[in-house]
């Protein structure tokens, strides 16, 4: 079942050329290997990687179209189009376990001040040198610690918040993020309980199944991949109660329309090292 409203097949796109993904990695060819084998694929052509082993929990995607040239403009990758529309989501989940792949159980200690706690990302969907990606636009979550390091390590744009989420999946479930900038909440229930994949070509696959992270810090650019089995998901309907957070953060909201929500109850991820992007064509991003 289609969770977001307009899931028409998509024009096709073109294969990741094998010279032009960043860091020029080997991969597969898109036609032979699915979406979610093609970025294991892509992960592990890099020696070392992955970096960091977690769970995503309890994830809640909420999707917005706005005006591609509005939203160009706050974005300093190109964007992603589908059928020519822009998107932004908004995703509310809870990361677990987080704990590096190396050093077993002392790795897991160390890494417990850090390991779990809450998120609520704005992304968007951008595609550079072939390889489609998300930028993140904003993050908060409720670990402060953490906070501190992303932006250092990854170049992500994180800020603490004061979250709380809480999960009634035979009822409803329910978010709230405050910061001194405002708030942010909403209302959640399940249409269906029929979990499955997204099909291929929808808007569904376009919005979620996005396996790499364009970042940029200051004149720093970075990217890292990630890898998770496809996700199991089933549409969702939200009520917006508060939105002043979101409204403080770039201009492309006041156009945003609502068109839709997935929830998935969650994933085991494989998270790679941040990478220096080398870019000859410098001007355009």
């Amino acid at each position: 079942m289609s969770a977001v409203r307009g899931s028409a097949e998509r024009r096709p796109t073109e294969d990741l050329a094998r010279d032009e993904l960043i860091g020029r990695d080997s991969v597969e060819p898109a036609a032979v290997l699915s979406g979610s084998e093609a970025a294991r694929t892509r992960l592990l052509s890099r020696r070392g990687e992955p970096l960091f082993y977690a769970n995503w929990d309890n994830v809640l995607f909420i999707h917005y179209e706005t005006e591609p040239d509005e939203l160009q403009r706050c974005i300093p990758y190109p964007l992603d189009l589908y059928d020519g529309r822009a998107f932004v989501s908004l995703v509310a989940f809870t990361m677990r376990g987080m704990r590096p792949r190396f050093g077993g159980s002392l790795g897991a200690l160390l890494f417990k001040p850090i390991a779990t706690h809450h998120f609520l990302n704005v992304r968007t969907y951008v595609r550079d040198k072939g390889e489609a990606a998300i930028y993140f636009m904003r993050e908060w979550l409720s670990n402060r610690m953490a906070a501190l390091l992303g932006p250092r390590s990854f170049g992500l744009p994180y800020q603490f918040g004061k979250i709380e989420y809480r999960n009634d999946f035979e009822q409803a479930w329910s978010g709230r993020v405050e910061t001194s900038g405002g708030a942010f909440s909403y209302c959640a229930r399940l249409t269906t309980n029929e979990f499955g994949n997204s099909a291929a070509g929808s808007l569904d696959e376009f919005l979620l199944e996005r396996y790499t992270a364009f970042t940029r810090s200051e004149t720093h650019r970075r990217f890292f991949r990630i890898w998770h089995e496809p996700w199991q998901q089933v549409a969702a309907k939200v009520e917006i109660v508060t939105d002043d957070l979101i409204r403080a953060t770039e201009s492309w909201w006041r156009d945003a329309g609502y068109v839709g929500a997935n929830y998935s109850p969650g994933v085991n991820v494989w998270m790679g090292w941040p990478h220096k992007i080398h870019d000859v064509h410098e001007s355009t991003l």
